[in-house]
């Protein structure tokens, strides 16, 4: 018999990637084997069911959503990004209350997102077993590693940090949350040592993943260096444009002739990376800077692409999993984000950071120059790129793990030894 599985996932949208397709994809495929209730905002309803109504879904599927927002005087100082963190820490009590006073009925809960590791859920408070996560850990980027944006980039990102901290210590919300989750889903290795949880409590499940893509790979003379993100010190893209500038330089004239370097992508720093292409002497057919592109037109560019160059300082990376689907090698850090989910030597090359950031840049152009000089061994990156996508990387192997985790759950003890929360 299935299991009714209640999910709150403040981010779902079906026509968005990063966390809002994410929540999507999950739902979606854990449809097919549980029953689902979805809680998510208001503002993506109206995406959700045009999507539904173009896309239905296989018969036999039961997915139910609901819709849920904090009041109008509750929510008027949230503007933009502008308090979206005190928001959504609090969209996550009263979607509480919103399914008691709805009197939904479930087996088990999952807060699916947005997971930080250091914002709680309050799911314990329905006195069900509960999952949470995949919660995510984003490290401090390394100092060296944040200069390049200036001093004002460095004390924001400590600052989070000193936030984070702060949470991590003195929240009771998230000691109770951690100890009365059935299971915690960890996006990252670091969640586990952050959060200072017993082995037996967490599971290490990457969130990232992406449709099986189906494409063709345009052959052109080009040798094309992909990157795809928000312009943002987190990213990295400074590391992106002065590895690509130095195995550019490296090459003759004939060959600089077919490479580019294309970034994809939105954000306040793109005027800082302009003038950093021009002040490590890229030529404008080199480097390519496209505003930020719809889904649909993604898949153009990752065919068109030898190589994905992502010096991200994230925890995460959704890119990573849509590159590897298209047979790109990534080339990244070799951290608890993006360094995770490649292979060293096969589907990506890792770079660490004890290197020091000029040595990082020149171990980046230097497995760049490879890629163009070495054909086969391009091929042979391209091969496991794929295969490594194929085995960890679709929506249904994630999924399949995550229902997994729900087949081990038997009653919570907090079912067990304090009612729940009741509204009459």
């Amino acid at each position: 018999m299935k299991k009714h599985i209640l999910i709150t996932a403040y981010a779902v949208n079906p026509r968005k990637g990063s966390e809002d397709g994410i929540g999507w994809n999950i739902i979606r495929h854990l449809a097919h084997h549980s029953d689902v209730t979805a809680i998510t905002r208001c503002n993506n309803r109206e995406h959700i069911e045009g999507f539904l109504q173009d896309h239905p879904l296989p018969v036999g599927t039961s997915l139910r959503f609901e819709y849920f927002d904090l009041p109008r005087w509750a929510a008027f100082w949230k503007k933009g990004e502008r308090g979206a963190l005190a928001y959504h820490y609090l969209w996550h009590l009263g979607v509480v209350f919103f399914v008691l006073r709805k009197k939904l009925k479930f087996d088990i809960a999952h807060h699916l997102n947005f997971n930080s590791d250091w914002t709680p859920s309050f799911l314990w408070l329905l006195g069900k077993p509960y999952i949470w996560g995949p919660v995510g850990h984003h490290p401090k980027i390394p100092s060296e590693f944040i200069k390049p944006y200036g001093k004002k980039a460095l004390l924001a990102d400590r600052l989070r940090w000193w936030v984070k901290c702060c949470f991590w210590n003195f929240d009771p919300f998230l000691h109770i949350a951690k100890r009365t989750a059935a299971k915690v889903i960890g996006l990252n290795s670091a969640v586990q040592q952050v959060l200072r949880l017993p082995p037996n409590k967490v599971v290490r499940i990457p969130a990232i993943a992406s449709e099986l893509p189906d494409f063709e790979a345009v052959s052109d003379d080009k040798f094309r260096v992909l990157s795809v993100g928000r312009f943002v010190p987190l990213k990295g893209f400074d590391v992106t444009i002065r590895a690509f500038a130095q195995f550019f330089h490296g090459q003759n004239k004939a060959a600089q002739a077919r490479l580019e370097l294309v970034l994809i992508g939105k954000g306040p720093e793109r005027e800082r990376l302009q003038a950093m292409a021009d002040e490590v002497g890229l030529p404008n057919q080199a480097v390519r800077f496209v505003p930020w592109v719809e889904r649909a037109e993604l898949p153009r560019f990752f065919a068109s692409a030898k190589c994905f160059l992502f010096p991200s300082h994230e925890g995460g990376g959704m890119v990573v999993a849509e590159a590897m689907g298209y047979g790109l090698p990534v080339f990244c850090f070799d951290n608890e984000g993006p360094g995770e989910n490649v292979e060293d030597g096969l589907s990506g090359i890792k770079v660490p950071y004890s290197l020091g950031y000029k040595a990082a840049v020149v171990a980046f152009a230097d497995a760049l120059g490879r890629l163009l000089n070495e054909p086969d061994w391009c091929e042979q990156l391209s091969k496991a790129a794929r295969q490594h996508y194929l085995d960890h990387f679709t929506w249904e192997k994630k999924v399949a793990r995550i229902a997994a985790e729900y087949d081990k759950i038997g009653e919570n003890r907090w079912a067990g030894e304090r009612p729940a929360l009741s509204v009459s």
